[in-house]
């Protein structure tokens, strides 16, 4: 096991941990969760032997074997599959030493040495490790093709999966994980969150994907004032035993301070009675003695909503027979060729549809999106802009593309150059950059200040069409939340590509794929999604194996151990289970109550067009020959309105129908 025992630890002059007591018990798989600076990676350096408390200890045994995801990768000549398999560092010492034996003069003892490392070899799996190894990387996105490319020919973030494959391949009595799905798109994510599952060491995760949490992790260690909690179970559990602790602590809290206004009461109206100057007495002492409670805070919450769109073309856009891709230049003659990646498009965005886009990594989800807005000529085919369209765009790199060497203050001007200063600072002060920070460089910001940055600027430019590609990258929990509960209340029409389920769930009301160079509806949910993942993309590949010794322990159990028995269910343990129940269904209705109140806004907003338009059409002058334009214009306007209405009605009613089955 794993144990803290009053654990000091300061960076500089920023106290970090304060006394920590904490066991964490083997076959753990933990989340670590705390704000942004709170000393979740300090705790890995420590763990890693790489930092050392103030004061305190921290023990676990000797013999583990500990794996992590190293942060830099050399730029190697040597193959992906060969840089994966790289991380069985047991097997990889085996070969080293069976390659020094080869290399000594033949004898009958160096030949019977030879003979030994040739078991130990097989004891190590060493005629399965390419195929493990390949089973890595096809979970993580890679083909077969890209596994014999050399590690110096990908980009930063395929490098990162190549050393989360290297921590994979190791087998390890201790995996430490820091945000591992930071660079997986969707399908790697699922196929990483399956792989966990079965994972036989003690895990310990740092993340700020809640679905990945709650599908991995059976325990979570809250750090907060300085203090490491346990507390058993997923997120969703912790989030509720959160929620409750801080409803004790302000009940409780509450009483004590009724109770000092009590004390005090007696005391000021009788210390000067002599009568009952003993009972004054006593009581002042009794005041003296109450410890004064520190109250549970819970983290400070950001929010901020999408201002309504100035105008709402429909069709927004119209894509017929859209092939979509790039135009490479040639070094040579500088001419073009065209490679296709999504062809055939038939596509049409409407008023308020909320649109969740699904493929595996590779397939074109990125490239439909540039094309979307522009960013990309269709190859082939016509796409018409429906008059008044304004596009907020959220790329994969957004960040990246930021002025680094200016502030908040300067890239909301940029935009924005004709409006008052102390207005767009309170409109960034909402986004969280108060005082100094907003005139500040971003150079030195974290990745979470720059995406809420550059959210900022979007919501600025009130879009009635937000097409999103992996927004929640580089955010924290609390920031995704946010961007959650904003995108369910956003009035516009919605695009969003991402790797968080969570998002994805509560803000989209309906998935389309790109598969096989193609673009179609998918007719089910991400549960479905996760299945078809596993059917076609993983359909050849079998589970990961299970560490060696974690293997033998799992053979040696009686049968009697392998059969499950269904326990006994007592009073306690029930209530418990209708209180998780109740908790399910009310983390589900949130989303739906929130498009219910989108849609009751957008039918009044819609009769009252309908009311304005009854008005114009009941005034008789609007029949005359002069008006006859005005009047073949207002009908097309009521014709039109009624359906919208008809239609918004009818989701609304849909939407109604879901809260009932989950009531």
């Amino acid at each position: 096991m794993i144990r803290l025992q009053q654990v000091i630890l300061a960076r500089g002059t920023k106290p970090l941990f304060d006394g920590v007591d904490v066991t964490l018990n083997p076959g753990d798989k933990i989340g670590l969760i705390g704000s942004n600076g709170a000393g979740k990676s300090s705790l890995f350096a420590m763990l890693r032997g790489e930092l050392h408390p103030d004061q305190g200890s921290i023990e676990f045994p000797a013999k583990w074997q500990l794996a992590h995801v190293a942060q830099e990768t050399p730029p190697l000549e040597r193959s992906a599959i060969d840089y994966a398999i790289d991380g069985d560092t047991t097997l990889r010492a085996l070969e080293a030493q069976l390659a020094a034996l080869e290399a000594q003069p033949e004898s009958a003892e160096n030949g019977i040495a030879i003979g030994e490392m040739y078991g130990a070899l097989a004891d190590a799996d060493a005629y399965t490790v390419r195929s493990r190894g390949e089973q890595l990387l096809l979970g993580l996105g890679f083909t077969i093709e890209q596994m014999e490319q050399s590690v110096a020919s990908f980009s930063g973030g395929w490098r990162m999966r190549l050393n989360l494959a290297q921590a994979l391949m190791c087998k390890s009595d201790l995996l430490l994980l820091d945000e591992p799905t930071n660079h997986l798109d969707l399908d790697a994510i699922i196929w990483l969150e399956d792989w966990l599952k079965r994972y036989a060491g003690t895990l310990i995760i740092i993340s700020h994907d809640r679905d990945f949490l709650d599908g991995v992790v059976n325990v979570v260690v809250h750090i907060d004032e300085r203090k490491l909690k346990r507390y058993s179970g997923n997120y969703s559990a912790f989030e509720r035993q959160r929620a409750a602790q801080l409803i004790l602590a302000q009940g409780t809290i509450e009483k004590q301070n009724r109770k000092r206004a009590h004390l005090q009461s007696f005391i000021s109206r009788f210390a000067a009675k002599a009568s009952k100057a003993k009972q004054a007495q006593s009581r002042i002492k009794a005041l003296a003695r109450m410890e004064e409670l520190a109250p549970l805070r819970a983290a400070a919450e950001f929010s901020f909503e999408f201002r309504e769109p100035l105008s709402a073309p429909n069709p927004m856009l119209v894509m017929e027979d859209v092939d979509c891709g790039y135009r490479i230049e040639s070094a040579t003659d500088h001419s073009f060729s065209e490679k296709k990646i999504v062809g055939d498009v038939k596509f049409s965005l409407q008023i308020g549809q909320r649109i969740g886009l699904l493929g595996v990594n590779g397939a074109g989800k990125s490239t439909l999106i540039k094309t979307l807005v522009g960013e990309l000529a269709p190859l082939a085919g016509d796409m018409q802009i429906g008059k008044g369209l304004s596009v907020g765009y959220f790329a994969q790199h957004q960040v990246e593309m930021l002025r680094h060497d200016e502030s908040p203050l300067w890239h909301l001007a940029h935009i924005a150059p004709n409006v008052r200063e102390q207005e767009l600072r309170n409109f960034l002060g909402g986004f969280n950059f108060p005082g100094t920070m907003v005139t500040s460089s971003i150079a030195p910001f974290s990745g979470g200040e720059k995406a809420r940055l550059a959210l900022a600027m979007i919501v600025w430019q009130r879009p009635n069409l937000l097409l999103l590609d992996e927004p929640t990258n580089h955010l924290d929990l609390e920031t995704r939340e946010a961007l959650t509960d904003a995108l369910a209340q956003f009035e516009g029409t919605l695009v969003v590509v991402s790797h968080d389920r969570h998002l994805l769930r509560a803000t989209t009301d309906q998935f389309i794929i790109v598969a096989d160079g193609k673009l179609q509806p998918f007719d089910g949910d991400l549960d479905d999604y996760k299945d078809w993942l596993f059917k076609n993309k993983l359909a050849k590949e079998n589970p990961p194996a299970l560490p060696p010794k974690s293997q033998a322990k799992q053979d040696a159990l009686p049968l009697a151990k392998a059969i499950p028995v269904e326990p006994q269910i007592d009073e306690k343990e029930r209530k418990r289970r209708e209180a998780e129940q109740r908790q399910k269904s009310a983390a589900e209705r949130k989303p739906i109550e929130a498009r219910i109140k989108r849609l009751e806004e957008q039918m009044a907003k819609l009769n009252a067009k309908k009311q304005e338009l009854s008005n114009k059409l009941a005034d008789p002058d609007i029949y005359s020959d002069a008006n006859k334009e005005n009047l073949k214009n207002l009908l097309l306007d009521q014709a039109y309105l009624v359906k919208e209405l008809e239609q918004t009605e009818a989701d609304w009613l849909e939407q109604q129908e879901f809260l009932e089955a989950v009531s």
